[in-house]
């Protein structure tokens, strides 16, 4: 069996989207990761999310479906309403159940799954937002060896979630965006 590659998850909530749209076309083609990103966003109108995000990129961006396993250089959007989590075997699983932090997909259920199963070789950014999902799921990763990272609260357009999350769990880092952008281009 193929090893699975290093994963980033990114979590966000209101204003997160300006900064992945800064993010996402530093990747090369040859990015070496897989990479989940976890928004909160209404189910009405979030069909255009993945067309949005796959114009600033040259990698493949889709939403993620029942049984898609993780590969390298591809990016993966939880889809409206469903928790997204991965499997030991690098797959990924679609969940309905109850709303966590008043929000489906859950930045936290993802990063608590995804530390379960990548362990040190995860990498979590918690950007922009205003409820506490996230900060949970960043602690997880910490005690397990993955690294965690919050978006700098001065820049955020809302900056509760990364502000919490900086007072309630052990954040490796604070980035700006460009010293996020430099770290994700870095990341091997």
């Amino acid at each position: 069996m193929t090893p699975l590659p290093k994963l980033l998850v990114i979590g966000g909530s209101a204003g997160s989207l300006d900064v992945l749209m800064q993010l996402l076309p530093a990747l090369a083609p040859a990015w070496p990761l897989a990479m989940i990103i976890v928004l909160h966003r209404k189910n009405d109108h979030d069909t255009l999310l993945t067309e949005l995000l796959s114009a600033k990129t040259l990698l493949p961006v889709k939403d993620a479906e029942e049984k898609d396993v993780l590969m390298a250089g591809r990016i993966y959007v939880a889809p409206a309403d469903y928790h997204l989590l991965i499997e030991p075997d690098g797959s990924l699983t679609l969940d309905a159940s109850e709303k966590v932090h008043y929000s489906r997909p859950s930045i936290d259920v993802t990063f608590m799954s995804a530390a379960e199963v990548f362990r040190e070789r995860l990498y979590c950014i918690l950007l922009s937002g205003a409820n506490v999902d996230g900060a949970e799921g960043l602690q997880t990763v910490r005690e397990l060896g993955g690294f965690t990272a919050v978006q700098d609260p001065a820049e955020a357009e809302v900056a509760f979630m990364p502000r919490h999350a900086m007072n309630t769990a052990a954040v490796n880092k604070v980035l700006t965006i460009q010293e996020m952008i430099r770290f994700v281009k870095g990341l091997s």
